[in-house]
């Protein structure tokens, strides 16, 4: 029998689609083409980017040169600019503003054909590392109110290099999907004074269908109202709503279970596209006792529907429970 199943934090709905339940091997594989010419983002390029706002190299390389392990440049083609007022104002029924903000990319690994998932975990750590730095750094910008660190894995999932790169966008508004988690979050506070993320995670954590990998300090689930087949959410287990905040010691275990969390889905999909995205609190609610930050991934593997489109809800054939059990029996 097909399941509607209501997402707590937000109150979306989803249909499980438990009469179709399609196997992993049931899903196209990912094409692979390789794009001629030089990539900008590799080592001996990096005069085809702008110039560096962080890297992490070796002691003797030059900045702006090879050598490095993790490199931030601003988006040669920014959806947003730093420079610049925002200059709020209207036009009639319209609001608008100057598009200011900053729009970053982070160079996962000098290697062209090694992602997040194939990449030892010390360089994983690196990455997470850069993410934390650099929202640390733009939270101080007084312009800005919120950070999405986001990653587009495969053409599929909007990967327009082939190179194996996260971006990070900052803007002077909150995004609509981070308002939404937040004000659901602070409804449930104001009513039960406690975090729901924290709440669903012991949940989860007790009952045990859905969870995926655990550590210490960080695990990470399939959602109850998984919108995608194999969507994971990868949530630290103390409370802490800033991400930019969190200590070597989470930060370690996140790189950990993120990279077991991608290792499975590669080797159980065969690489499939799939986007990531970091959900942290709004600048200034570094120590808000609603919101928790997290890391969702979302496999590109499914095709959106009209009824989708039109409608709002997400149909799932996958039950998170199957998912879920197929990732924990897959070996990293």
């Amino acid at each position: 029998m097909p399941e509607l199943r209501k997402d707590p934090i937000v109150g979306r709905w989803v249909i499980i689609a438990t009469e179709r339940v399609r196997r992993p091997t049931d899903f196209p594989r990912r094409a692979r083409v390789r794009r001629d010419g030089p990539c900008p983002l590799c080592p001996g390029h990096e005069a085809d980017t702008p110039p560096e706002v962080l890297a992490y190299r070796d002691p003797a390389g030059a900045a702006d040169g090879p050598g490095w392990r993790v490199r931030v440049v601003p988006n040669k083609f920014p959806a947003l600019r730093v420079e610049g007022d925002l200059e709020r104002r209207g036009h009639g029924v319209y609001d608008l503003m100057n598009g200011m903000g900053a729009h970053e990319v982070i160079v996962t690994s000098p290697d062209h054909d090694r992602g997040l998932a194939r990449l030892p975990l010390p360089a994983v750590e690196d990455v997470l590392r850069a993410w934390r730095s650099r929202i640390g750094d733009l939270a101080r910008d007084d312009r800005l109110r919120s950070v999405l660190v986001f990653e587009n894995h495969g053409e599929e999932a909007g990967a327009t290099l082939e190179h194996p790169h996260s971006q990070l966008i900052a803007t002077p508004v909150v995004p609509l999907a981070v308002a939404d988690e937040l004000h659901g979050a602070r409804a449930f506070h104001d009513w039960r004074e406690r975090c729901l993320f924290c709440d669903i995670l012991r949940q989860e954590s007790d009952d045990r269908t859905r969870v995926v990998v655990e550590a210490p300090a960080v695990a990470a689930f399939a959602p109850f109202a998984s919108r995608v087949p194999f969507e994971t959410w990868i949530v630290p287990r103390r409370h802490a709503a800033a991400f930019e905040l969190a200590d070597d010691g989470v930060l370690r275990e996140t790189a950990s279970v993120l990279a077991a969390v991608l290792a499975r889905l590669d080797r159980r999909l065969d690489d499939p596209a799939y986007n990531l995205v970091l959900h942290s609190a709004p600048f200034g609610m570094g120590e808000s006792p609603a919101f928790h930050w997290h890391i969702e991934v979302l496999p590109r593997i499914g095709g959106t529907s009209g009824f989708e489109l039109g409608s709002g809800f997400h149909i799932n054939p996958v039950p998170p429970e199957d998912a879920a059990r197929l990732l924990r029996e897959t070996l990293p």
